[in-house]
């Protein structure tokens, strides 16, 4: 009998172990993934934005968020009528009338921009750390056939999020100097 139960936890184990990693990556490409993918720069531009004005934007809770400008955005080729956005996270305070290559996610224009990047990857490192961190647990259950010591795992995932704290900052500073370079 207790060969039995050892097979059914390790079977449960690794239904979560899938379930947990299918359900993390659902979640970074609904939630951070679209924007990510805007200021990385991984697709065609899709549009120009002709700038109105550029400000310093902040969050919600009124902390310093970057630079926010507004214009009248010209889609790509022949598609779609040109209307307002916001580009969020700006490489530079554009002047009055400048044109600048923008990606569109979710209404709101992006492009590569050292703040932008730093805080695309913070969000989905946050994101996926708890995820990967269960994860590991379960997989380890599934290995034992029991319970597994979750200390490591936590342990794990708290540097889990110092570390993508850290890689969020290198990432920006790294695509602030590329986008100088360039």
């Amino acid at each position: 009998m207790e060969a039995g139960a050892s097979n059914a936890v390790r079977a449960l184990a690794l239904l979560g172990f899938a379930a947990v990693l299918a359900l993390a990556g659902w979640l970074v490409w609904l939630l951070p993934g679209p924007q990510l993918v805007a200021v990385l720069g991984l697709r065609p531009v899709d549009g120009t934005l002709a700038v109105s004005e550029c400000h310093d934007a902040s969050d919600a809770e009124g902390y310093p968020g970057g630079t926010e400008c507004r214009g009248l955005y010209t889609p790509r080729g022949t598609g779609g009528p040109r209307r307002e956005v916001v580009l969020d996270g700006a490489a530079a305070r554009h002047g009055p009338g400048s044109a600048v290559p923008v990606r569109i996610a979710r209404g709101t224009a992006y492009e590569p921009s050292g703040s932008a990047v730093g805080h695309a990857t913070a969000v989905t490192g946050f994101l996926l750390v708890p995820f990967l961190a269960l994860a590991s647990w379960l997989l380890a259950c599934a290995r034992r056939g029991r319970a597994a010591n979750a200390a490591p795992h936590l342990l794990g995932a708290l540097a889990g999020l110092v570390a993508a704290f850290v890689l969020s900052v290198a990432a920006a500073l790294l695509a602030a100097l590329a986008t100088a370079l360039l």
